[in-house]
């Protein structure tokens, strides 16, 4: 193993340790809302775009125990903001799935993700309902539990799954819902879980076939992606491919990923 390699690895590592450890927390504060406690809830871009206290908290913990763990590394977060540095910066998403989270729903995750010049080099999604852990390093493979990942291999798009999602403002939302009804008519069906990191992670797993989306931002897809093409997956990350929209995120089986992405831009994917 390389210095680089090494590196990557004790980047994964910390990615992972410190991901659980703010699981834990979420996990805690989600039994205390189940239990009756009231949890501050804010909006964002839109009235239906929540944030709660426990993302802030869940953000500033990270933030703390990166701080101890990799002393003056940049942090780029959902919540707080920041810009990347020169050399490591870590990309973390407090909590994924925030709707899921506030509706008392078990899939939301936490994402914690080293990235170098905007790649992700390493990365954990952490489950804190289930407890799993999904992991990658760049070059090294990906992970649940310690199991390696593999993608599906479906014989064709029409008989695949593909995971998708939506975003908060009410015109943009309209125009994905007219893209996701023409891609039924190109595959088995479709599922929307609530949460891209777990999408992402999804099809490393060959739980899904696919998963495609608009608007995501670096929080959403740093860790989850990496789990994603470190398990065989095609993926396209925002900015990478104009014809499937500027923000367009994919990740798919290598035995569709040409076929879906064909049938997203006739059905109008670069539009929307």
């Amino acid at each position: 193993m390389g210095a680089i390699e090494a590196d990557a690895a004790a980047l994964t590592s910390v990615a992972e340790q410190v991901a659980a450890e703010a699981a834990e927390l979420v996990r805690n504060a989600r039994e205390s809302m189940l239990a009756g406690r009231e949890v501050a809830v804010d909006t964002k871009t839109s009235a239906t775009d929540v944030v709660t206290a426990v993302d802030r908290e869940s953000e500033q913990f990270i933030r703390g125990r990166l701080a101890e763990l990799r002393p003056g590394e940049p942090v780029l977060g959902e919540e707080e903001g920041g810009r990347a540095g020169d050399a490591v910066t870590w990309v973390v998403d407090p909590i994924d799935g925030t709707v899921n989270f506030l509706y008392g729903i078990p899939e939301f995750a936490v994402s914690v993700a080293a990235q170098i010049g905007g790649v992700s080099v390493a990365g954990a999604v952490v489950e804190p309902v289930s407890g799993r852990r999904w992991t990658a390093t760049r070059g090294a493979g990906s992970w649940l539990d310690g199991r390696p990942l593999r993608v599906s291999r479906p014989e064709r798009l029409e008989l695949s799954l593909l995971a998708t999602g939506f975003a908060y403002q009410a015109e943009r939302r309209a125009r994905q819902a007219q893209l996701v009804a023409g891609l039924l008519g190109h595959v088995r069906d479709i599922r929307r879980p609530g949460s891209a990191a777990l999408d992402l992670c999804a099809v490393a797993a060959g739980w899904t076939d696919a998963y495609f989306e608009h608007g995501l931002q670096r929080w959403d897809w740093a860790a989850g992606a990496l789990i994603a093409a470190e398990a065989g997956a095609v993926v396209s990350l925002p900015g990478e491919d104009p014809e499937l929209g500027l923000d367009g995120t994919l990740a798919a089986s290598p035995a569709i990923a040409d076929a879906l992405r064909a049938a997203a831009i006739t059905c109008g994917a670069g539009g929307v």
